[in-house]
């Protein structure tokens, strides 16, 4: 990797002044005590404040300044997320991104860097970084978007009775990668989903050919902590069928059992 540019030195000072100025400040609300972050930065001031300051919210916090060590924590501990600087000296943080990816699907990866290039955000999301910061960065910016993506991936944890080895569904030629978070069409095409969309169709999938009232597609979809709030379980329903269904007022899948819920009627195979 390339030594840092003046500018970029400019902007990691900036960011160091940004933690510095919040340590003194309130701490989060939200708590997150059993979160364990691996922070992974050549900078010693950087990881000292970072730390301290995540630390203060009820973050435990692992500092290492390699790849080689950041590896090693990983062997040895039980890690929630992964914050990755891409500028690392005569490592490639792209590269280790990847080797994370090939190693494991599970842990969240948000990427730091002084660059401003779209293109390393992009390559860096397309390896499978589930967030990004650009230097210089605001230490509560960094702490909201861990609880952001922390909350994201307790949403799709296992549901009770899953098997935690399951990597996937598939029902009627579609699949959906519980790892990757991906649905797949028959025709092989890619079909974004929102987080409570995920969730749902994952319950559905988890128990086909049940009825399922709308209290416990809320329970065993998380939804009641992700993104519903107030809107009903029927608004997501309806969005999930527009996806999934060729014809989303005469479903085949998602089907309603008027006063009791819905059922998922589709033949179900997992993927180990």
């Amino acid at each position: 990797m390339n030594e840092p540019t003046p500018m970029e030195r400019v902007r990691d000072a900036r960011t160091r002044d940004s933690v510095s100025r919040d340590l003194r400040q309130t701490r989060g609300v939200a708590e997150m005590s059993a979160s364990h972050v691996l922070v992974v930065d050549d900078d010693q001031a950087m990881r000292q404040l970072v730390s301290e300051y995540l630390a203060q919210n009820d973050i435990r916090v692992t500092a290492v300044v390699t790849g080689k060590e950041m590896l090693e924590v990983l062997s040895a501990e039980v890690i929630d997320l992964i914050v990755l600087d891409l500028r690392l000296p005569g490592e490639d943080g792209m590269q280790l991104a990847r080797r994370l990816r090939e190693s494991s699907n599970k842990i969240p990866i948000i990427m730091v860097t002084g660059r401003l290039d779209e293109a390393d955000r992009v390559m860096g999301l397309e390896l499978g970084a589930d967030d990004y910061l650009t230097k210089p960065f605001s230490p509560r910016e960094l702490l909201a978007r861990i609880r952001a993506v922390m909350r994201r991936y307790e949403a799709v944890a296992p549901l009770p009775g899953r098997d935690e080895g399951l990597r996937a569904y598939r029902f009627a030629g579609w699949e959906l990668n519980l790892w990757r978070r991906h649905l797949t069409s028959p025709k092989g095409e890619r079909i974004p989903l929102s987080n409570g969309e995920f969730n749902l169709l994952a319950a559905f999938c988890a128990a086909p050919e049940r009825v399922l009232t709308r209290e416990q597609l809320l329970d065993l979809s998380r939804l009641h902590t992700t993104e519903v709030y107030d809107r009903s379980i029927d608004v997501q329903i309806l969005r999930l069928r527009r996806k999934i269904e060729v014809d989303a007022a005469k479903p085949q899948f998602i089907r309603t059992e008027r006063g009791a819920g819905y059922v998922f009627c589709a033949s179900v195979t997992t993927v180990r």
